[in-house]
């Protein structure tokens, strides 16, 4: 394994293994001095190392139609968020919306764990980072 540089480490999120976040956001729409309206959101945050090293080797990727749509649709928040793309977004009117918001959990998580098994067999590899 190639030893990782400071800068591509604080990329990884994880030191020496990839981190990222998949999120449940429960979104309350303030009008006025009321909520009028409750969102569900499922928002996945990709590290940056990970992201930008999938990118560059999207053609390993093109029958994966999730990951195509992660690199496809996010956006770069900074180092610290990484790059964030929008898995759901449902107003919340019954459990069925929350079901409904699970399974997309369920799905970015998912792809967060293909794609960090991709990198660290990647990194095992000894392939030359991206920095």
């Amino acid at each position: 394994m190639k030893k990782l540089t400071r800068t591509q480490r604080d990329k990884l999120w994880g030191e020496d293994q990839p981190y990222s976040e998949a999120r449940l956001i429960i979104c309350h729409r303030v009008l006025g001095d009321e909520v009028t309206r409750i969102f569900l959101e499922v928002e996945l945050a990709i590290n940056p190392l990970t992201y930008e090293t999938v990118k560059a080797h999207r053609e390993e990727f093109a029958d994966n139609e999730m990951v195509q749509q992660l690199l496809d649709h996010s956006d770069y928040r900074g180092q610290a968020h990484g790059y964030v793309t929008c898995a759901f977004r449902h107003q919340f009117l019954d459990n069925a919306v929350l079901a409904h918001a699970y399974e997309h959990l369920g799905y970015a998580q998912e792809t967060a764990i293909e794609l960090h098994k991709w990198m660290m067999n990647w990194m095992e590899e000894g392939n030359a980072m991206l920095t």
